[in-house]
């Protein structure tokens, strides 16, 4: 509370010596990763590197000893426009047991002086196995590593392939950081708790529900390439595609989707109506508002939507927010399924067929690429099906925009919903597949001090269903809700010879459940990931030469098998407090609910804002 009044305050002290105009409205309040980079700032640090870390709950592991190797071991330096860094793979023959029950991704990197955040991704066989985002570096040096469950990959990782990595890296005069990255597979045997893939395969009587696919099939860009093997998405009537055909054995197929937004549509949530920019002649301001939303389609007909979280890269809004805990989902973008089990009867024929990508309002630029998971039955060569319904509702839009010049405050709802059924024939006999998807949407944006001042409070939430039933019985029933609330408040001063001065307080959150029942098997899982930053900074010619960030998150898992807990708080690169609890335990959620709720808007603010 004491920081923000201080903000606050001082914000109030800088804007009554401005005096502002038009021509100095900002393009946007939100300052870009790609323009932004900070040189060394004084602080109390030793020389040794600075470790940045993402909070999420460890991966569980079995209590066998891995068989771990280096798959990738490379110096980025100029590699923007350059094709990715190829790497054999081959399975891990030589290991002590050849059945694993869980596999790890680790990519550890070192970086010294100054560079931008840097979006990277990793592909084996052109399926994408992690999409993320640097660290940015200072002078003394950083350390950060990433550790990812791979194991849903685990027929693709028992077969040869090419590990491509991606990462677009300039060093010039100004920009001197090289990332020096290690990439590393740690395989994990099974043992009697933990069998082959982390699944419970053997006891189940339809695989595809409590097992990893048989084949992934990479909807991706093909090499070679001088940039990642990612679809490029460029403004709103731009659809990329990608041709595949599936075997005719296949009985069930999700699609993996990966997203990432850039340049123009960085910021998306806080872009301005059109209305808004065309009313006071601005130019260079991005628009299209601020909804976004990915559609998947296959043979030009949609199938599902994705309705990305708000992930703010480690250069995003203010750079000193993200050092060293980084932003919710930077180091490890989340990803999204999409049921395609109902419309394998429009594919099971042998041919090509083509799935799409496209995204809702989009400014330049969006990444997007996918893996198709797919299921066969090796007790036939053929199966059937047939699409029972289908329903994909149009967006339902509503808009109220109220400004006078500069100021003003802007309401966007949208809302839409998706389902389909079909059933599939195969050895385990005709199994009904429903998939349903349930999107809303809110976003309440005010701009003030002749439009230097911005607030946004957004809302996204949306919830996925599939069941699978067979004539006597219920195989399989998923449920995922998701609520993704962002809250931003931002304003700048214009200081004159290319200089200004900027705060930014933000709250924003990645809150998830997850309920499974795959016949033999319930499990659950509810997350609450909830981080607020407060800075404040001053930027000469795109470099940060002096300001403040502090940032909290209190992170909370309960699943069937794992709790875990983290309270933790920085300022300044120095951790102020960091409390982990790894136990279920009800003493560790005292006060948690009165304190997440400390940090969002009181509610006289929302009703102002309202």
């Amino acid at each position: 509370m004491a920081s923000s009044l201080f903000f606050f305050f001082l914000l109030l002290l800088l804007l009554s010596r401005s005096s502002l105009s038009t021509a100095n409205f900002h393009r946007t309040k939100l300052l870009r990763s790609s323009l932004i980079s900070e040189p060394e700032l004084h602080t109390n640090s030793t020389d040794s590197p600075t470790l940045y870390f993402e909070v999420t709950k460890p991966i569980e592991l079995p209590d066998t000893i891995p068989c771990s190797y280096l798959i990738l071991q490379h110096d980025f330096a100029y590699t923007y426009g350059k094709p990715p860094v190829l790497a054999n793979y081959t399975p891990p023959s030589t290991c002590y047991s050849q059945t694993f029950a869980k596999i790890v991704l680790e990519w550890s990197a070192t970086c010294k002086g100054r560079q931008y955040d840097r979006i990277f991704g990793v592909w084996l066989g052109g399926v994408e196995l992690l999409r993320s985002c640097t660290a940015e570096p200072r002078a003394t040096g950083i350390f950060w590593s990433v550790k990812k469950d791979i194991t849903r990959y685990y027929s693709l990782l028992m077969k040869n392939g090419t590990l491509a990595v991606y990462l677009g890296n300039v060093v010039d005069r100004t920009y001197t950081g090289v990332y020096h990255v290690q990439i590393k597979f740690h395989f994990y045997p099974a043992d009697d708790e933990h069998l082959v893939g982390d699944v419970r395969n053997l006891r189940d009587s339809v695989p595809g529900y409590g097992s990893n696919a048989d084949l992934i099939l990479p909807i991706s860009r093909n090499l070679p390439l001088n940039d990642g093997l990612w679809f490029e998405i460029e403004n709103a009537t731009d659809i990329e595609t990608k041709e595949f055909r599936v075997p005719l054995n296949a009985y069930r197929a999700v699609l993996e989707v990966y997203v990432s937004f850039h340049e123009d549509d960085e910021f998306w949530y806080g872009n301005l109506p059109n209305e808004y920019i065309e009313a006071n002649n601005l130019t260079g301001a991005d628009g299209n508002g601020p909804f976004r939303e990915v559609l998947v389609s296959l043979d030009g007909e949609v199938v599902g939507a994705v309705w990305p979280f708000t992930v703010v890269y480690t250069g995003g809004i203010n750079p000193l927010l993200w050092r060293p805990i980084t932003g919710i989902g930077s180091f490890n973008l989340p990803t999204y399924d999409i049921e395609i089990t109902p419309f394998l009867a429009k594919v099971l024929d042998g041919k090509h067929h083509e799935f799409g990508f496209s995204v809702t309002n989009a400014l330049n630029v969006w990444y997007i690429d996918a893996n198709l998971h797919l299921w066969l039955d090796d007790k036939s060569t053929e199966t059937a099906g047939k699409l029972l319904t289908y329903q994909c509702m149009p967006l339902v839009v509503s808009s109220v925009l109220d400004f006078k010049g500069l100021d003003g405050k802007f309401l966007f709802g949208v809302g839409r919903s998706i389902s389909s059924s079909g059933w599939v024939e195969s050895s385990y006999g005709k199994i009904v597949t429903t998939w349903k998807q349930e999107f809303n949407y809110s976003n309440v944006m005010v701009m003030g001090n002749d439009g230097n001042l911005q607030i946004i409070n957004q809302l996204i939430h949306f919830n996925d269903s599939v069941d699978a039933t067979s004539p006597s019985s219920t195989l399989a029933s998923i449920r995922v809700d998701r609520d993704f609330p962002f809250y931003l408040y931002s304003n700048s001063v214009d200081q004159g010879n290319g200089t200004s001065f900027s705060v930014a307080n933000l709250t924003f959150a990645f809150n998830e459940k997850r309920h499974k029942d795959s016949g033999f098997k319930l499990s659950s899982g509810s997350l609450s990931n909830v981080q607020k930053g407060q800075g404040y900074m001053t930027v000469k010619k795109n470099l940060v030469v002096s300001g403040l960030g502090s940032t909290q998150q209190v992170y909370k898992y309960d699943g069937s098998e794992l709790c875990y807990f983290r309270n933790v708080s920085s300022s300044n690169y120095t951790i102020l407090y960091d409390d982990i609890v790894k136990k279920c335990k009800k003493g560790a959620e005292s006060g948690y609910a009165s304190r997440i709720n400390r940090w969002w808007p009181s509610r006289t603010q929302r009703v102002y804002l309202i």
